[in-house]
């Protein structure tokens, strides 16, 4: 496959119709460590594909109104299984999906492409869109796909962040510095106090977050996402 960037263009500009964006690419010289590819090779490229803030939820929100079933049990798979599929057919490639087994890596691949780390509450910090952000999907290349980008910015957010309130925002007290405790926050959830606050209004400890918060969800957005936590009865 020839003329990489032209295929990069291409791809975001699909994506773009669906509220989707490339989010980096996680390159691997040789195949060494890539996925395995539908025709048995090693990738030596990963486009990455996501969200940025709440960009895929109206687009999404029609896409489920639209179904007598509204996108079965887990909406946002299916849709974006069915955007990137698309694509992945188009083009030839592997698309990789966080909820399908083999389970990829999808953490360690926008790690390698982006430069982000781990936040105290497990999610990947971005230096711009801080904590509203996610990856719904990945293209796996036989070739070596390049891209005009400046370098990832690899800082450590959080540990520059000087005063760090989402560990001291969280009602479950669940959120610490090398660990979070997702048993706790799950039990919270069922409690009078947890419907009210994080159930109806999004993970207060992840809104406490003074990166990207221009970004934040919309309201609707948070609450599917919380509620597909499926937390335990009170």
């Amino acid at each position: 496959m020839s003329g990489s960037l032209p295929i990069l263009d291409g791809i975001a500009s699909t994506l773009g119709r669906h509220g989707l964006h490339v989010r980096g690419i996680a390159h691997f010289p040789g195949g060494q460590g890539g996925p395995t590819l539908s025709d048995g090779r090693q990738a030596r490229s990963v486009v990455l594909i996501g969200n940025i803030g709440g960009s895929l939820w109206e687009t999404f929100s029609d896409w489920r109104e639209k179904r007598v079933d509204r996108g079965g049990a887990d909406p946002l798979d299916a849709w974006s299984k069915e955007v990137i599929g698309e694509i992945a057919g188009r083009l030839g490639v592997t698309a990789y999906y966080p909820s399908d087994p083999p389970y990829q890596p999808f953490q360690q691949w926008a790690m390698k492409a982006e430069g982000l780390k781990a936040s105290p509450l497990g999610m990947l910090i971005h230096p711009q869109y801080g904590l509203w952000h996610g990856y719904r999907g990945a293209l796996g290349f036989a070739e070596d796909i390049t891209e005009e980008r400046v370098p990832p910015d690899d800082s450590d957010i959080c540990g520059q962040c000087p005063d760090k309130p989402c560990l001291s925002t969280c009602p479950a007290t669940a959120v610490f510095r090398d660990r979070f405790d997702i048993v706790g926050c799950r039990s919270h959830l069922a409690t009078a106090e947890g419907k009210a606050g994080c159930m109806t209004s999004g993970c207060l400890a992840r809104a406490a977050c003074p990166i990207g918060s221009i970004y934040r969800y919309p309201e609707a957005q948070l609450r599917f996402h919380m509620e597909a936590l499926h937390p335990p009865p009170g």
